[in-house]
């Protein structure tokens, strides 16, 4: 011990656990940049995330969770022993059934409402967790929480986390792409795909579905690409000095890779979104051309192209701006979801079903779910709309190492609360790294003094859904 040997040996054991590789891996270090692609702590079936984010909230006993005894118990009110917060202040009305039938899908017979009649026919490829729960009633936080894992704003997103652990297998796009609704973004805007106290390079970058992806990627006509690269030589060669003499100034060393990221991406992001390279067949399975399904439809399809070429992190949103123009169903359910669900439905049943030919879908895990879920009553007397529901609410995850073909958790006979094997935001999240092959408690990033992560000291494998 005296001459260190101890040190030696226990230096050994250490490397051959990988312990030094995944302490390299937890602060974000990688030969050629922040973005190289690094293995994972262990194998993960999935490459790649496809997040479906359904903005608003969908209404689960609308959608996937079907429950019969809302039938019996229609017109009745809420059992006295169910604890509700009245957020919003808004009217509480009595129990409401499913406003369309739920009829069984595929060889599992997992039950889907006419809202997703598409959908219905990959049921064998879907792990439905039936019992999600939030934090939050508001759809700001909610949101902020379903995407960081936090109420509160400024810590870093999942889509951010995944590529910090991973990088992304395309040096020439971004590692995160985020496709907002033409309507508009989520109400919280700008902090539901930041990179929080990370550096900026792990931020989500925002895609349009046509013409140039990105606002000012292209250059003005008069610039060539040789003086362009010149600029840029000159402009890292500067901002490196400027660094060396400023150790650890991490925004100028991420503002040095987006220079050079942007580059490239002018000869690649624009071919990403040139869906006129499809087949007119594959344009209409998606749904492209026609209304209403044009704007989804462009968007699953832009999102198989970027798995196709490296990108590891992907989220789609469907709904922007608020109330009627998301998911957010307070005025009518047959009125909101049956707009929004119109939209989606073949587009998403598209998206899986072209992962699925092209052997893509094993390697890219896709997940649906909104903020929370809605209220098994309505909003007044007869209303026929619902409020928001964080107690018990729906999601999906399909490909990726997921089983398919089944449910997980139950919430009670009403749909109001989750009951059995209870699935938080952070077991969520938990899960979706496990299956990119990350362990959500190993991935940490130092800051203010420790070690954070994306689930902090919370989150559970659900192993039960994983194949």
């Amino acid at each position: 011990m005296g001459a260190g040997f101890s040190g030696l040996a226990l230096a050994s054991l250490l490397g051959a656990d990988g312990f030094f590789a995944s302490q390299a891996r937890a602060l974000g270090q990688a030969t050629g940049g922040p973005l190289q692609p690094r293995s994972s702590n262990y194998f993960g079936k999935a490459k790649h995330c496809i997040f479906l984010m359904m903005n608003g909230g969908p209404s689960q006993v609308d959608t996937f969770d079907y429950k019969p005894e809302l039938r019996k118990y229609a017109n009745k009110s809420l059992p006295q022993d169910k604890k509700y917060i009245n957020s919003g202040g808004r009217r509480v009305g009595f129990l409401t059934p499913n406003w369309r039938p739920f009829r069984p899908g595929g060889q599992s017979g997992l039950l889907v409402s006419d809202y997703f009649p598409n959908v219905r026919r990959h049921t064998d490829k879907l792990a439905v967790l039936k019992a999600c729960h939030a934090d939050s009633h508001a759809h700001g936080s909610a949101l902020v929480a379903m995407n960081t894992g936090s109420t509160f704003i400024g810590r870093p997103s999942l889509g951010a986390w995944s590529v910090y652990g991973l990088g992304t297998e395309n040096q020439s796009l971004p590692g995160y792409v985020v496709m907002l609704d033409k309507r508009g973004g989520p109400i919280s805007g700008q902090p539901n795909w930041s990179s929080g106290f990370m550096p900026s390079t792990f931020q989500g970058t925002l895609f349009r579905p046509s013409g140039n992806p990105i606002l000012d990627l292209k250059g003005p006509a008069h610039l060539d690409a040789r003086a362009q690269r010149r600029q840029l030589d000159l402009l890292a060669k500067l901002n490196q000095k400027h660094l060396d003499e400023r150790p650890g100034g991490q925004e100028l060393a991420a503002r040095i890779q987006s220079y050079e990221l942007a580059y490239r991406m002018q000869s690649e992001a624009p071919d990403a979104v040139n869906l006129s390279l499809e087949k007119q067949a594959t344009r209409d399975m998606y749904g492209i051309g026609k209304q209403p399904t044009d704007e989804y439809g462009r968007n699953c399809l832009i999102a198989r192209r970027l798995v196709e070429r490296g990108v590891r992190f992907i989220q789609l949103y469907s709904g922007g701006g608020h109330l009627e123009d998301t998911w957010d169903g307070h005025e009518s359910i047959e009125k909101n979801h049956g707009l929004h669900g119109a939209e989606v439905d073949q587009p998403i049943a598209a998206l899986l079903t072209d992962l699925e030919q092209r052997g893509l879908l094993d390697s890219t895990l896709v997940v649906w779910g909104g903020e929370f879920g809605r209220m098994p009553f309505s909003e007044g007397k007869g209303a026929p709309g619902r409020n928001h529901n964080p107690y018990g609410f729906c999601m999906w995850m399909a490909g990726g190492g997921v089983k398919g073909g089944m449910s997980y958790g139950e919430t009670d006979e009403f749909g109001f609360e989750a009951m059995v094997n209870k699935t938080h935001v952070h077991d969520i999240h938990a899960t979706i790294l496990h299956l990119m092959g990350i362990d959500h408690e190993d991935l940490s990033y130092f800051h203010q003094g420790r070690q954070e992560t994306l689930t902090d000291v919370h989150g559970r494998v659900i192993t039960e859904i994983c194949a």
